[in-house]
């Protein structure tokens, strides 16, 4: 069977997926042509992007084990990419068996692999849904369903703002998940850098153009206030492969120099008294 007799229907073969393409830096298998190639233009200019991406995996895999340990039961997973073990439920499952997750992804990939790997999981969910439209997603049943929005609820965005254009309103999309959380509950976000080299921006920017996988590279301050009515914990905001809660993990470093691809992670903790989301 031929890559193209392989693509799920509603998928262009020709248009790059950024699910696909983190897929394809992670080892995964699940990705085709035109998401390859984008994946070596980035490589050709920024070597160290797999071991980038990798450490963004394991941040996020540190941010909710560490949520679950302490006390976090509900998690929404946003732009949640091709299934990679372990999976966000496996981890905080072995913290407590009663957690409930939400995957959301728009690509219908995603939404397949999600269908075969959690037709045994009660508890966890998949929907095919975009993250440009947070109210469709805070009304989809199949949240509504699982979700206490009355409990403290941990919002992942890793990885996927910066698929965000500014006129997309990157902000309103937080505050829109934020106005509907109760203290207590976090926010696990981390974003590609514009202090990242140049030759990696001007590639992948180059490379994306005019697709879904096109990105907007953020500055350290402009990310920061993405967790505007969040207090950040932990070291703050800072990059994924410096991000360490737990001392064991922190014991084992995957990068020893700051890499050309920059994405910088952090975890916010929703505090009373947040001020409302102002256009």
């Amino acid at each position: 069977m031929t890559e193209l007799e392989r693509v799920p229907p509603g998928v262009d073969p020709n248009v790059p997926s950024s699910a696909r393409v983190y897929d394809y830096l992670l080892g995964g298998k699940d990705h085709l042509a035109i998401d390859r190639a984008v994946a070596e233009k980035l490589l050709a200019v920024a070597p160290d992007s797999r071991l980038v991406a990798r450490a963004n995996r394991r941040f996020q895999v540190e941010a909710v084990r560490h949520l679950a340990v302490q006390g976090i039961r509900q998690f929404i997973d946003l732009g949640t990419g091709i299934p990679t073990s372990p999976s966000i439920h496996e981890v905080v499952r072995e913290v407590h068996p009663a957690c409930r997750v939400i995957y959301v992804d728009y690509d219908p990939v995603v939404r397949m692999h999600a269908q075969v790997l959690l037709a045994d999981s009660p508890g966890v969910e998949g929907v095919q849904a975009d993250l440009r439209r947070p109210e469709e997603i805070l009304a989809d049943p199949h949240v509504t369903g699982l979700i206490d929005f009355d409990q403290p609820v941990c919002v992942l965005m890793v990885g996927v703002l910066h698929f965000v254009m500014d006129e997309e309103d990157p902000a309103g999309i937080v505050a829109a998940f934020r106005k509907r959380m109760v203290p207590g509950s976090h926010l696990v976000l981390s974003h590609a850098m514009a202090e990242s080299a140049p030759e990696a921006i001007a590639q992948l920017t180059m490379a994306t153009a005019g697709s879904p996988a096109q990105g907007r590279f953020r500055s350290h301050d402009e990310v920061l206030t993405l967790f505007d009515g969040f207090e950040l914990i932990g070291p703050g905001l800072v990059p994924v492969q410096d991000w360490h809660i737990d001392a064991d993990d922190a014991a084992i470093p995957l990068l020893d120099r700051p890499p050309q691809l920059r994405i910088d992670g952090g975890v916010g903790r929703l505090s009373a008294g947040s001020p409302p989301y102002s256009p």
